[in-house]
């Protein structure tokens, strides 16, 4: 009973980390740096620019179907985890916006900007992803096309934002587009090794798991 609730203190502590992670280098990073969004955020940003709509609006709409589709596939525990982590960010990205005293003004350092944003960005998001939820409904649409394509998490992610910042092209400066771009490959990278790590780890705990019990057969699946 207690191994179970420190592993759920761990789990909770690991996707708030990721949480925190991932809006330190939204705000610190990408902010602070003009680097523009892919994802939800990109096609919020690309729906004002051509309609005039609100981003918040425009994600929330984006949101809504994909957290109900995965609440069916994926559990009433992933929504729950997912809204966790949502709100975690969240807050944690308004405590830096507010409060952060911290300026890291890299305009003259763009690759370094974008490395540092592909590595804690995937980081961030591996992490979360790891230990069953997600930051929002393109996180939740990666995820899902992942499962039935077969492709990476990761390659998923590259190939979503990569669409939506094309679609930026006409407003975003070639410069920024390019530094992006940078930042997103590393990201998409960065988010596989963390999953695919997350994997290994569990195989491997399950495995010693089982020869903690003596001889068992683990023919089946």
């Amino acid at each position: 009973m207690m191994r179970r609730a420190l592993q759920k203190v761990r789990r909770y502590g690991l996707i708030l980390f990721g949480a925190c992670l991932l809006a330190f280098t939204y705000y610190h990073i990408n902010f602070q740096n003009h680097l523009s969004e892919g994802g939800f955020v990109g096609l919020g940003l690309l729906a004002k620019y051509a309609f005039d709509l609100s981003p918040a609006t425009m994600m929330i709409l984006l949101d809504i179907p994909l957290f109900l589709v995965a609440w069916l596939v994926r559990g009433r525990q992933f929504i729950w985890d997912t809204i966790f982590a949502s709100l975690s960010f969240t807050v944690f990205y308004d405590l830096f916006e507010r409060y952060s005293p911290i300026v890291m003004d890299l305009s003259g350092m763009m690759p370094v900007a974008s490395i540092l944003s592909g590595i804690l960005t995937g980081l961030g998001t591996g992490l979360v992803l790891r230990y069953g939820a997600a930051t929002g409904g393109d996180d939740i649409l990666s995820l899902l096309l992942s499962k039935y394509t077969g492709l990476s998490i990761g390659t998923i992610f590259l190939l979503l934002d990569g669409m939506v910042l094309t679609l930026s092209f006409w407003y975003v400066p070639v410069k920024e587009m390019f530094f992006t771009i940078l930042a997103v490959v590393i990201s998409s990278r960065v988010i596989t090794w963390t999953v695919g790590r997350g994997a290994e780890a569990s195989a491997e705990a399950k495995e010693e798991e089982v020869a903690g019990h003596g001889h068992v057969s683990i023919n089946h699946r």
